[in-house]
C-alpha cells in the first residue's frame, strides 16, 4: 500500500532523512520509533503528503503519492497528527463530523449513515460524554481521542498516527491501542503508527523501523528490533530486554545510571 524508496527530505538547507526505503503491504500494521529528533516526524509529514520529499519516492498503491488526487487521499487515508490548531468554538461532534466531509457531495448535508458513523466513532473512542463540549475544554488526553474519532469516521482504508498515546493515562493508552488493533485484525485497516513508548510499539506491531539521526538503523519484527543492543547504541541508555510473560513480546526495562556498577555490568551479559 505505501511503498519508499530512496527517501530524503528535510526543511530549507536542513536534512532530517536520508536514504529511507520499506514498504508496508496492506492489512500491515507498522510503527516506527526512535529518540527525539532521528527524523519520526519529518517522516510522517513526508508520507502523510504535507512535506515533499527532496528525492526519492512514495508510492501509494503503486501510484507516485504526490500526484495522486486530493479526492482519493481524502477518502482513503486518514492522519492522526500529535498537534492540531483547533477551530475556536467548535464542538466535538462537529469536529468528528469533518471527518464525514470528503465523503459527501458539495453542500450535500449528512444523512443518517454519516450520523451513525460519527457516533460509532464517538462511542469507540470513548468520547461520547464530551460530544458535546468545546475541543478548547478538553484535557489534552480526551483531544487525543476526538482525534483519533474524527480519523476513523473518514473510514479510512490507511490510517497514519502519530504519537496516538500523547497525554493518555495507561488505561486509556491500552483502550486506543486495542481499539487500534482490533481494526487493523477485524477489518484490514492498514495501520502505520509512531511511537515514543517502546513496549507499546512490541505488543501492537507486527514490524518496527527503527530511526537513526534519520536514517534506517533497523526494520523488522519487534523481537528483530527490539534488542538492547539496538536500544543502547540508538538511545545511549541502558536497558534490560526480555520477554513479556503473556505475550511473549519484547520487554524493555531502563536501568537507573545509579545501578551501573561494575558488578551489574557483569550481570547484565544474562541477557
Amino acid at each position: 500500500m505505501i511503498k519508499l524508496h530512496s527517501l530524503a527530505a528535510g526543511y530549507k538547507n536542513k536534512p532530517v532523512l536520508s536514504d529511507i526505503s520499506f514498504s508496508v503491504k496492506a492489512g500491515d500494521c507498522l510503527g516506527i520509533i526512535g529518540p527525539n529528533g532521528s527524523g519520526k516526524t519529518t517522516l510522517f509529514r513526508t508520507i502523510t503528503r504535507t512535506l515533499k520529499p527532496w528525492s526519492g519516492s512514495v508510492l501509494y498503491n503503486n501510484a507516485d503519492l504526490y500526484q495522486t488526487p486530493r479526492h482519493t487521499i481524502a477518502t482513503t487515508m486518514a492522519a492522526m497528527p500529535q498537534f492540531i490548531e483547533y477551530p475556536f468554538g467548535i464542538t466535538v461532534y462537529d469536529f468528528v463530523a469533518l471527518g464525514r466531509y470528503p465523503h459527501l457531495k458539495r453542500f450535500a448535508p449528512l444523512d443518517a449513515h454519516d450520523i451513525a458513523i460519527i457516533d460509532r466513532c464517538l462511542e469507540s473512542t470513548d468520547s461520547t460524554s464530551v460530544r458535546s463540549r468545546n475541543l478548547q475544554e478538553l484535557s489534552g488526553g480526551e483531544r487525543q481521542r476526538v482525534l483519533l474519532a474524527q480519523a476513523l469516521a473518514q473510514e479510512p482504508t490507511l490510517l497514519i498516527l502519530d504519537e496516538p498515546t500523547a497525554h493518555l493515562d495507561i488505561g486509556h493508552q491500552a483502550a486506543m491501542m486495542d481499539l487500534v488493533q482490533t481494526l487493523n485484525a477485524q477489518t484490514g485497516l492498514t495501520v502505520i503508527m509512531i511511537l515514543h513508548d517502546l513496549n507499546l510499539a512490541a505488543e501492537y506491531c507486527r514490524s518496527l523501523v527503527l530511526l537513526h539521526q534519520g536514517s534506517i538503523f533497523a526494520q523488522g519484527a519487534p523481537a528483530k528490533v527490539l534488542t538492547y543492543q539496538n536500544i543502547e547504541q540508538v538511545y545511549n541508555t541502558v536497558v534490560v530486554v526480555n520477554s513479556n510473560p503473556v505475550t511473549q513480546q519484547p520487554n524493555v526495562i531502563l536501568v537507573p545510571q545509579r545501578y551501573l556498577t561494575a558488578k551489574t555490568a557483569s550481570e547484565r551479559e544474562i541477557r
